[in-house]
């Protein structure tokens, strides 16, 4: 618990920490950073610093209100036209039961969209308005979103579950559930570790990471205990 505590105090002067998810799921490891403290040099630092893909999670009170669908419902419905796409959404992952994955987005005032310079403000732009859509009714979560992006676009989407850590306990859950404790808007930006054999960063590889970097490294169970306490 001192652990997830300096983590939230970290998450909330917009730092970074380390999140595992845990043995036998995934077994990689996120740099993570709360998404309404995105900026060019963080984008930078998860490029260079992790390598794998940077995403952005929304809990399930914002990605109602824009209503984000998940990226396989889409593909199983535009199947009836394009079969292949049915074809290719059957979820047989190895490590949960289904993907989080919604749209790649882009904001309109980017210009090819992967920059450190444009991927900020389409994550901090996502940011604000999860911010406000949890405030807001009436479509306007929807309305603004529709009005501000494009997509296809480079900053992929990740819905989290609900209820949070419940069903699914992956790294979108975790974090989101992160950002929710440390009172900061429910979106976390997060990109895994990778090392330089071709595979992910080991457990014990980011932990050295993070001791080396002066960062806090969580592990999946730390947050599901965390925040069995939190949500009573």
């Amino acid at each position: 618990m001192d652990d997830v505590a300096r983590a939230v105090e970290a998450l909330r002067k917009g730092q970074f920490i380390l999140v595992y998810d845990g043995d036998g799921r995934e077994e990689e490891t996120d740099l993570t950073i709360a998404s309404q403290h995105v900026t060019p040099a963080a984008i930078r630092a998860l490029r260079k610093e992790a390598g794998g893909l940077i995403c952005v999670t929304l809990s399930s009170d914002v990605h109602r209100k824009i209503g984000l669908p998940l990226m396989a419902d889409v593909l199983r419905d535009a199947g009836r036209t394009y079969p292949i796409l049915e074809a290719v959404s059957a979820e047989n992952l190895k490590y949960d039961r289904h993907s989080t994955f919604s749209l790649t987005v882009n904001h309109k005032d980017t210009f090819t969209g992967i920059t450190d310079q444009d991927r900020a403000l389409t994550i901090s732009r996502l940011a604000a308005i999860a911010g406000e859509a949890v405030k807001r009714e009436n479509g306007w979560a929807a309305h603004t979103f529709a009005e501000e992006f494009r997509s296809p676009g480079h900053v992929p989407v990740l819905n989290a579950a609900e209820p949070l850590l419940t069903a699914r306990k992956g790294h979108t859950e975790l974090t989101t559930a992160l950002m929710i404790m440390a009172g900061l808007t429910p979106s976390a930006t997060i990109c895994e570790m990778m090392a330089d054999d071709d595979r992910a960063r080991s457990r014990k590889d980011a932990k050295a990471y993070a001791r080396d970097h002066n960062l806090v490294f969580l592990e999946g169970q730390d947050i599901l205990r965390a925040w069995a306490t939190w949500s009573v």
